[in-house]
């Protein structure tokens, strides 16, 4: 949706209070209507191209938004939106059915940096690259006319037309012929190509230099394919397709190949190829739930523009009995979709009103995508770097290949992983691939990879830890190896017959908690503080202990609070029921005396003379020992309060009941109480 149309479809009392808040001046002799000058202030906001200027939160947000391609539905407003809806970035309005929808205007999306969760070959990644002239011929071009500042709303005509499948598939469709085939021609070596390849593919005699190079004329093909974006340059000298437009070719090609692979698909569907021994992937998810849940008990710093520390990630390593690889890919993948942000405990938005079964599906897009993992990067310590600082490789295509071949020749049915080989290897695309690959390694200054050894680590590293690929046969012969599609893969990859069913949580027993493929993310992050993981592999089992529930207890949440989170995802046993109930009884309540010393004075008449004394009377507290408890000097009051509440003992000052720093606020309570009844506190 468009800013402008937004914009106008606000009440103007809306408007009005928009333009206050951002201390904005509108010109009535202007010929621009309110709305119009409004827009155009809010794409300067800088916000935008600088998003550590928003809350972590907000920007997370933000970055979902975008990938959704500006709308959202939700069903409740998320705490995170606030800020933006401040700035005017954000606008909600209620859903056709159910919940609220966020929209996030075009002209606001062309503007944002790339981040890791996005595909780094998007028409709008390629954009925020591109030069003034490039995106201005652009915006002419599906603007037909023109375009004039600011670029970003000139820009969300072509924004919307490239994004669009059917818009685009018209728009290639109406090509000439010579575009049309130098559109292919950079297509089959690979998608991306420099000018002095261009030039020779264009067949243009003409080379204009500079210092930088040979620069394409402006009235060739390959102009006219940059104009319409279908061709984007990048800085300094390369061309690339938008991976938009690449799906959509990419699709008719596929169709062309159908008669050349249908006689190596007869052959592995005769075959019976199951094997002796096979190793079957597990879901991706409750291990990726579980280090999220261990990452908020422990008190590691993680910076937003860095990757996470080999330290954690041989910790959760040892405490899960997991690989390190898995745990370092899933936690790469992780924080790209936002898994280990405080804002995903929140139901009212992604990653936190995720169910389980979605966030496989999330954490395997966004592994798709390449922009958070890259199996090209033999080490994966480069993946501490910043996003920003590392560029990712072009294996995105070759993954692509290795996805067609196990949905055409594995559906259902074990597949030799040689077939499977020499489908992807006998592809005519992938010398453009090995070419590309070449030249990226070159640029980001490590060893260019084999296409053989990099499929090989696709299939048998990534997709099974993934849980899309079983694995037959592993310690024997390559030659003897079989892999196939997992149900989940085939769900993943679009060949699911039917839809998958969402499991219920349920307790197995009265301290175990079996959390179901149907539970939201944000339902199980609120129990970190009171559950202790269990099981991860085949599925998520929380503990719920007594003391885990007095570490609860003593982190400030209620023992109401406690039931009603469990009572979320599953009915509570019996002994569980009793034994949070016993949880909540105050057993006594110790008012608190702040003091700083104690003056150990045996004469009763010495005491006496300084307590009542005008000139000491204010700097001894009133209630002394022996009837008393001081405190040691250096003490601190959280760890008294959670010490003495776990054991059934609440710390009161001034009449009120004390809580720790890091509790959770106390659950809401009736208007009618709240009227009533005394008000409370979180110190």
């Amino acid at each position: 949706m468009r800013l402008i149309e937004v914009l106008r479809a606000l009440p103007e009392r809306e408007l009005g209070l928009l333009t206050t808040r951002l201390s904005m001046k509108l010109d009535p002799q202007k010929r621009l209507d309110p709305a119009g000058q409004v827009a155009r202030a809010l794409v300067a906001r800088p916000e935008l191209r600088d998003g550590s200027l928003l809350p972590s939160a907000s920007r997370e947000l933000l970055h979902r938004l975008a990938e959704a391609r500006g709308r959202l539905v939700v069903p409740t407003l998320p705490p995170a939106v606030g800020p933006l809806v401040a700035r005017g970035l954000v606008f909600a309005r209620m859903a056709e059915r159910r919940g609220v929808e966020l929209l996030l205007p075009a002209a606001f999306i062309v503007q944002l940096r790339t981040w890791e969760s996005e595909d780094p070959r998007c028409f709008r990644a390629l954009l925020s690259q591109a030069s003034f002239e490039s995106c201005s011929a652009i915006a002419s071009h599906y603007l037909g006319r023109p375009a004039t500042p600011p670029l970003p709303l000139a820009l969300e005509a072509a924004y919307e037309a490239i994004s669009d499948h059917a818009t685009l598939k018209q728009e290639l469709d109406a090509l000439p012929p010579a575009e049309r085939r130098l559109l292919d021609a950079v297509l089959d070596d690979g998608g991306e190509v420099v000018t002095e390849e261009l030039l020779d593919l264009e067949r243009e005699p003409m080379r204009l230099r500079t210092a930088m190079g040979p620069t394409p004329s402006r009235r060739g093909a390959g102009f006219s394919l940059e104009r319409r974006g279908f061709l984007v340059p990048v800085h300094p000298n390369r061309h690339l397709v938008p991976s938009e437009v690449a799906e959509v070719l990419g699709g008719a090609a596929t169709r062309e190949r159908e008669a050349r692979r249908a006689a190596v698909r007869a052959a592995v569907r005769d075959g019976d190829y199951h094997p002796r021994r096979a190793r079957f992937a597990d879901d991706p998810a409750p291990l990726a739930i579980a280090m999220a849940l261990s990452v908020r008990e422990g008190a590691a710093e993680l910076r937003p523009s860095i990757g996470t520390p080999r330290s954690l990630s041989s910790k959760l390593s040892q405490r899960f009995g997991s690989e390190l690889d898995r745990v370092m890919m899933l936690a790469a993948l992780s924080r790209a979709v936002g898994l280990w942000e405080a804002s995903a405990s929140s139901p009212a938005a992604p990653p936190g009103s995720l169910s389980g079964l979605a966030l496989t599906r999330e954490l395997f897009e966004v592994w798709r995508r390449g922009g958070a993992w890259d199996e090209a990067r033999e080490s994966a310590e480069l993946f501490r770097l910043p996003p920003e600082a590392r560029e990712a490789s072009p294996s995105g295509r070759l993954r692509e290949l290795l996805l067609a071949a196990l949905r055409e020749l594995g559906e259902d049915r074990w597949v030799p992983w040689s077939a499977v080989a020499r489908y992807v290897l006998d592809d005519e695309r992938l010398p453009g691939i090995s070419r590309l690959m070449r030249r990226w390694a070159e640029r980001a200054q490590v060893p260019a990879p084999e296409m053989m050894p990099l499929l090989r680590r696709l299939a048998f590293e990534s997709l099974p830890l993934l849980g899309v690929l079983d694995l037959g046969d592993v310690d024997g012969d390559e030659e003897a190896m079989s892999v196939r599609l997992t149900p989940r893969g085939r769900a993943l990859l679009g060949g699911a017959t039917k839809p998958q069913e969402l499991g219920k949580s349920a307790f197995t027993s009265p301290e175990t908690l079996e959390i179901g493929s149907g539970a939201t993310v944000a339902a199980v992050l609120t129990l970190s503080t009171f559950v202790e993981v269990g099981r991860v592999d085949g599925g998520l089992s929380l503990l719920v202990t007594p003391q885990s529930v007095a570490r609860g207890l003593a982190h400030g949440v209620e023992a109401e609070a406690l039931r009603s989170r469990l009572a979320q995802l599953a009915d509570l046993p019996p002994e569980l029921s009793k034994q949070l109930e016993q949880a909540g009884v105050v057993l006594a309540r110790a008012p608190f005396v702040p003091c700083s010393g104690y003056l150990a004075i045996d004469d009763p008449t010495t005491r006496e003379l300084l307590r009542t004394r005008r000139q000491t009377a204010d700097l001894f507290v009133e209630d002394s020992p022996p009837s008393g408890l001081l405190l040691a000097p250096g003490v601190d009051l959280d760890k008294v309060v959670a010490r003495c509440r776990a054991l059934g003992i609440e710390i009161v000052q001034a009449g009120q009941v004390l809580r720790t720093r890091s509790s959770f606020p106390p659950v809401a309570e009736p208007a009618e109480r709240r009227r009533t009844g005394p008000r409370r506190q979180t110190s």
